[in-house]
C-alpha cells in the first residue's frame, strides 16, 4: 500500500494524468435450460444452395500448368503390367552368336552355349504368347536361350518322334524360376525352325478362372463347354504365327466350314474363313482333322500352367456344380493328345510345363504319377497312393500317366559360366568374370537356379 501511494504521489508531482478507472461489466445470465434450445432445432436448409460453400480457386491453371490428368482407359493399366520388352538399345549387342537353326538345340555339341532367337522366330513365338512378363529379355540387346543338357533331350525325344510317327508326351517339371516356361520357348522355336505346326496355350488359368464365356455342347455326358472366344483368338494366334505352313496345305475333307471355298483352298483360307465365335469350336476341330491326315507336318501342342487344368474351373453346369477343367473341350482335347487316346500319325509333341510360381494348391493325382513316372525313369521303387489322403482324382492319373517328365533345376557349372560370359558381352556385368565368381554366383543362386542366379546379378538393373 505504501509503494501505491508514492507511486501516486510521483505521478501529480509530474502532472501526468491518472489511468482511467476501469468499470465492472455486468453480464445477465440466463438460468440453464435444455428446453430452449431443443425447441430452437437445427438451423433450416432449404436446399443445397445455402449450404456454405468451400472458396473457389481463381488461380489461371494453364498459366500453372495444372491441367487435368487423364485417367487410363480400361485395360490401359493391365496392359502396362503385363507388357512384355524383348530388346534393350542400352545393352551391347554380342557378336558371333550361333542362332536356332533346324538341328542346333538337337545337338550335344551345343550343351552350355548360348544361342540367339532369329527375328522372325521372334515374331511368331510373340504371337503365339511364348513369353512371360517376368522373364529378363528386356535387359539384352536380342533375345537368346541357354542351351542345357535337358534342352538338348527334350529336342531328341521331339526329333524321334517324327520318324516313329508318334507323339511325343513331356511334362516339365521343377522348382520355381529354374526355366521351364524358357524350355517351352526353346521347344517351340525349334519346332518352328523345321516348319511344324505350334499350337500354344500360354497360360491354362486363363481358361478356368470364368473370365471367358462358355457354351454347353449338346447329348455329352459329362456335359462338355466350349469358350468360343477365346477359341476364335486361338484360332487367330495359329494363323498369323504359322501362316506360311498353313498355306501350303490344301483342304481336303467336306464339311460345313469348307462348304463355301472355293476349290484348291489351303487352311490358312479355312481358318480366315471362321468370323464368328460360334464357330470357333468346330473350326478348330475341322483344322486338326485337316492336320491329322498323312503327308501333313507335325504338330506341337504347348501349355504353361499344368496344375490350373487339372482342377475344379470357376465355371457352373445347369446344377450349379463345378465344372471340372478337363470338361472344358480345349482342355480335354490337350489332354486326350496327351494322353494317347488321341493319335497324331504325323508325328509331334504335347508339351506341358508345371508351374511353381503361380500355382494353386498342389493336385494329389499329380503330384503321386509325376513321381511314379521319375520313380520308374530313375529305376526306383515307385511310390503308392496314400491310404488316408482323400482328393485323388482317376481322370487326372489316366491323363499323365504315359508321359515322360523331365525335371528342371540348376544349371551345372559350365552352363553358369557360358550364361555369365554373355551376361558380361552385354555390358551388363563389369566385374571378372573368374573361377571363383562364377563359383559364388552359382552358389548364391541356389546351385544353379537361372531366376535366382538373375536375381543376384542382374537385381540392380531391374525397374
Amino acid at each position: 500500500m505504501a509503494a501505491n501511494s508514492c507511486f501516486k504521489a510521483v505521478l501529480l508531482r509530474r502532472g501526468l494524468p491518472r489511468a482511467p478507472r476501469i468499470q465492472p461489466v455486468l453480464i445477465a445470465i440466463a438460468p440453464l435450460s435444455t428446453t430452449s434450445s431443443l425447441a430452437a432445432g437445427p438451423p433450416s436448409v432449404k436446399s443445397r444452395r445455402d449450404i456454405v460453400k468451400p472458396t473457389k480457386k481463381t488461380f489461371n491453371k494453364k498459366r500453372l500448368g495444372l491441367d487435368n490428368v487423364k485417367k487410363p482407359a480400361p485395360g490401359e493399366r493391365k496392359a502396362f503390367r503385363k507388357r512384355i520388352t524383348l530388346s534393350s538399345n542400352s545393352a551391347l549387342a554380342v557378336e558371333g552368336l550361333q542362332a536356332i537353326e533346324g538341328g542346333v538345340l538337337a545337338d550335344a555339341q551345343n550343351a552350355a552355349t548360348v544361342v540367339q532367337l532369329p527375328d522372325q522366330i521372334v515374331d511368331q513365338l510373340r504371337t503365339l504368347g511364348a513369353f512371360r512378363s517376368t522373364q529378363s529379355w528386356g535387359l539384352f540387346r536380342k533375345p537368346h536361350v541357354l542351351v542345357r543338357k535337358e534342352t538338348v533331350e527334350m529336342i531328341a525325344q521331339m526329333d524321334k518322334s517324327v520318324s516313329s510317327k508318334e507323339a511325343a508326351k513331356i511334362i516339365l517339371t521343377g522348382s520355381r524360376a529354374s526355366g521351364k516356361s524358357t524350355a517351352l520357348v526353346q521347344a517351340m522355336s525349334h519346332a518352328l525352325k523345321n516348319d511344324w505346326v505350334v499350337i500354344n496355350i500360354p497360360e491354362a488359368q486363363d481358361l478356368v478362372i470364368a473370365h471367358t464365356d462358355y457354351v454347353p455342347v449338346p447329348n455329352t455326358e459329362p456335359m462338355q463347354f466350349t469358350q468360343p472366344t477365346y477359341t476364335l483368338n486361338l484360332l487367330q494366334n495359329i494363323l498369323k504365327a504359322n501362316r506360311a505352313a498353313l498355306e501350303k496345305l490344301k483342304v481336303e475333307q467336306k464339311s460345313s466350314l469348307t462348304g463355301g471355298l472355293p476349290e484348291g483352298s489351303s487352311l490358312a483360307d479355312l481358318i480366315t474363313n471362321i468370323r464368328e465365335p460360334d464357330a470357333a469350336w468346330p473350326g478348330f476341330l475341322a483344322l486338326w482333322s485337316e492336320l491329322m491326315l498323312p503327308g501333313r507336318p507335325p504338330v506341337l501342342m504347348a501349355m504353361d500352367g499344368l496344375t490350373f487344368a487339372n482342377k475344379d474351373s470357376a465355371y457352373r453346369d445347369p446344377a450349379f456344380n463345378k465344372v471340372h477343367a478337363h470338361n472344358l473341350t480345349l482342355i480335354g482335347h490337350f489332354f486326350a493328345a496327351l494322353s494317347g487316346s488321341k493319335k497324331m500319325p504325323n508325328g509331334g509333341a504335347v508339351v506341358a510345363a508345371d508351374s511353381a510360381s503361380n500355382t494353386p494348391a498342389r493336385h494329389p493325382s499329380e503330384a503321386l504319377v509325376l513321381a511314379q513316372l521319375e520313380a520308374g525313369q530313375a529305376g526306383r521303387d515307385v511310390p503308392i497312393p496314400d491310404p488316408y489322403l482323400r482328393g485323388y482324382d482317376n481322370k487326372v492319373y489316366d491323363a499323365l500317366k504315359n508321359c515322360r517328365v523331365l525335371r528342371l533345376e540348376g544349371v551345372s557349372k559350365d552352363e553358369a559360366r557360358a550364361l555369365m560370359e554373355y551376361w558380361g558381352a552385354s555390358g551388363l556385368v563389369r566385374s571378372v568374370l573368374s573361377a571363383e565368381l562364377v563359383a559364388q554366383k552359382w552358389a548364391l543362386g541356389g546351385h544353379g537356379n537361372i531366376g535366382e542366379m538373375e536375381r543376384v546379378v542382374l537385381q540392380n538393373l531391374k525397374m
